[in-house]
């Protein structure tokens, strides 16, 4: 609940705070926002494309590893700002738009669109996340929940409504050790008041426990906390299925790691968190990390497309460390941070090239980071923030998640071209030009032509 004292002013001030805070660090993550160039829609099963040849080409990995059927495989996070954030006939439009394909949708409980959900010891406030988690519900959503950020008396703050200041100063800060318990009990208090939701990512990105990645993580305390979460979340809830580390795999140019390929070498920093969290959790239903294509560096080895190749090396190696447990990506970048911009089409098959990786490499879940606006254009947001249509981004991971979900039978096709990446199964296919030129090629035994960074369905 809300404090009685000062509670309006709090929601103004805090809510305009929290949603500044996503929106500024979410333009900063997924760069281009543009004008969206129009998608292109699914195709139905009987519909035919066409092209010549010249090379064969299949996926590095051979036939793609099988995903559990009643996995969430594709979707996106719930940040800053989101269709609950407009009006009730927005959300509704976007809610119906988004229960025509239902997918993975995540939201955090603190940041991101929500306020301080417990703002004095005991004492809850639940209306921004009751918001998003209904409106993940009318759109029919697999519910997924961060269990990230800490109230601010947890980490060496005031107890009460988070100030302005503090959601740009603190809100990435972890909660003290000697906070551990309270933090896995508000854990569980979200996990018993959700009970429609089944998954729960404990943390984001070593927030608080690796503050100069040029040294180690304090995977110790991370792993601590983890610990806690786990116990409580099962305790409360034994049907939910809890995963961590949601550790970022950085990578550089160059580096002494075991994970390396011409795209990079993994931060070793990263895979001895990584290994230690794994051999001392307490228990874990999936894996979680996240990462970019591109460098510290915001290089793009050797190129943009061929700088995906890390999805897919590092879903490989987490699956042989892991056990096979199921993978979830739950932010995953390509852009480099550096005020980079591409042309709307390339952004686009960047992004189906990137997930592409993920289902030959046999990622279970892979979650954008939507950079929803309020306002003005943005290609890289999921829908329109003036109509609440979807975008070519939106349709994307729609027809993904349509035509690619968990338990999705992949087929090996070939290309008589490797600039044309391909995904199929055995009703669809999707193609990408990797290149800035027109291609026309043999795909799958039938002539095709793509236009520059062209991303083409097409019935088998």
């Amino acid at each position: 609940m809300a404090s009685s004292s000062g509670g309006s002013i709090w929601r103004r001030l805090g809510r305009a705070a929290a949603l500044t805070a996503g929106v500024s660090a979410l333009t900063l993550a997924v760069a281009s926002c543009g004008v969206a160039a129009p998608a292109e829609p699914a195709a139905s099963p009987t519909q035919e494309s066409t092209a010549t040849a010249q090379e064969s080409t299949a996926p590095e990995t051979g036939k793609p590893p099988a995903v559990e059927p009643g996995w969430p495989r594709w979707g996106f996070t719930h940040t800053g700002v989101s269709a609950n954030n407009v009006t009730r006939e927005f959300e509704q439009s976007v809610s119906a738009s988004l229960a025509q394909t239902p997918m993975v949708q995540n939201q955090h409980i603190m940041g991101f669109g929500a306020l301080n959900p417990e703002p004095y010891p005991g004492q809850y406030f639940w209306e921004d996340l009751d918001s998003r988690l209904n409106l993940m519900k009318q759109s029919g959503a697999t519910g997924v929940i961060t269990l990230c950020c800490a109230p601010d008396w947890m980490k060496g703050g005031p107890e009460g409504p988070t100030e302005e200041s503090a959601w740009a100063e603190h809100l990435e800060d972890a909660p003290y050790p000697e906070h551990f318990d309270d933090f896995a009990k508000l854990a569980a208090a979200v996990a018993s008041r959700y009970k429609d939701v089944k998954y729960f990512m404990v943390w984001n990105e070593f927030k608080g426990f690796w503050k100069d990645h040029s040294k180690p993580a304090d995977y110790k305390g991370y792993t601590q906390l983890y610990n806690k979460v786990y116990d409580a979340v099962k305790a409360a809830r034994p049907d939910a299925k809890v995963g961590g580390p949601y550790l970022g795999f950085d990578s550089n140019k160059s580096g002494d790691s075991e994970l390396r390929g011409d795209w990079g070498v993994v931060n070793q920093n990263v895979l001895d968190a990584f290994n230690y969290w794994f051999e001392h959790k307490k228990g874990a239903d999936f894996v979680v990390v996240d990462g970019a294509s591109v460098t510290d560096a915001h290089e793009l080895l050797p190129d943009e497309f061929g700088a995906l190749k890390k999805f897919g090396a590092v879903t490989k190696w987490l699956r042989e460390k892991a056990g096979d447990l199921p993978v979830w990506w739950s932010e995953w970048y390509f852009v480099p941070e550096d005020g980079t911009t591409w042309p709307e089409p390339k952004r686009l098959a960047v992004q189906a090239a990137s997930m592409i990786k993920f289902a030959e490499s046999g990622a279970a879940t892979a979650l954008y980071w939507n950079p929803q606006a309020k306002e003005g254009a943005c290609a890289a947001c999921m829908w329109d923030p003036r109509s609440g249509a979807p975008l070519a981004t939106g349709k994307l991971v729609s027809s993904f998640a349509k035509w690619f979900p968990a338990g999705a039978e992949l087929e090996q096709v070939s290309s008589s071209d490797p600039k044309i990446r391909v995904l199929a199964q055995p009703q669809q296919l999707v193609m990408v030009n990797s290149s800035g030129s027109a291609v026309t090629a043999t795909v799958d035994g039938k002539e095709v032509s793509l236009k520059p960074y062209e991303i083409k369905w097409s019935g088998r």
